[in-house]
């Protein structure tokens, strides 16, 4: 069964947190609120993640994993950032969008693109992913809660719980959160490309 966490949206308690990051610690798969909409996330050293979440949401082999970073600093270790690519992040971010670029090595195989080598990177703007970054010291590896068959993701914390019971570890709900996934830019190609209008507005780099 799925360890159920109330987190207060604003002031996360720490307490609640830690146990989160614990979890997380222990090869958990979790869903948690961000600034988007609810996320699948598990640990950067996980072996059993990725493929939970591709059993889970029906994906293959080319889905671009995301990582959730805490600032830029931590962001710029994980993918090779060009001076446009740069500016055009920075601008936005926090927020709510997803960048593909080219991965480091930082990166582990598993969750970069089999075939382009590149990862999707964000910077969220919600209290209890900032407080989950903070304690966890490191990305945590995200896909969108999108259930395969559905269009809109799910946004209800007791819902997921029910629903997934059997397939996740912890479920965190802080209420009421974004219902539409990232704007996706691929700059993997030296240039932004929308390649998913959601959240965040997309007129920047269109």
């Amino acid at each position: 069964m799925a360890r159920y966490l109330d987190v207060h949206p604003v002031d996360p308690q720490p307490r609640v947190i830690a146990q989160a990051v614990a979890m997380l610690h222990d090869d958990a798969l979790i869903a948690y609120p961000t600034d988007s909409c609810y996320a699948l996330g598990f640990e950067l050293d996980s072996r059993t993640g990725a493929d939970r979440i591709r059993r889970l949401r029906n994906l293959d082999e080319r889905h671009h994993f995301t990582l959730v970073c805490s600032d830029f600093a931590q962001l710029g270790e994980f993918v090779v950032l060009n001076n446009a690519a740069f500016r055009s992040i920075k601008a936005v971010t926090p927020g709510p969008y997803t960048f593909i670029l080219a991965a480091t090595r930082e990166v582990p195989k598993r969750l970069a693109h089999a075939r382009k080598r590149t990862v999707g990177v964000r910077i969220p703007d919600h209290p209890v992913v900032k407080a989950l970054l903070r304690e966890l010291g490191k990305p945590l590896v995200s896909s969108t809660l999108l259930v395969p068959g559905e269009d809109e993701p799910m946004t209800n914390g007791w819902e997921i719980k029910d629903r997934f019971d059997h397939e996740l570890d912890a479920v965190i709900d802080s209420g009421e959160c974004g219902t539409e996934p990232t704007t996706v830019v691929d700059f993997s190609a030296g240039y932004p490309e929308v390649v998913r209008v959601g959240a965040g507005d997309p007129s920047m780099f269109e």
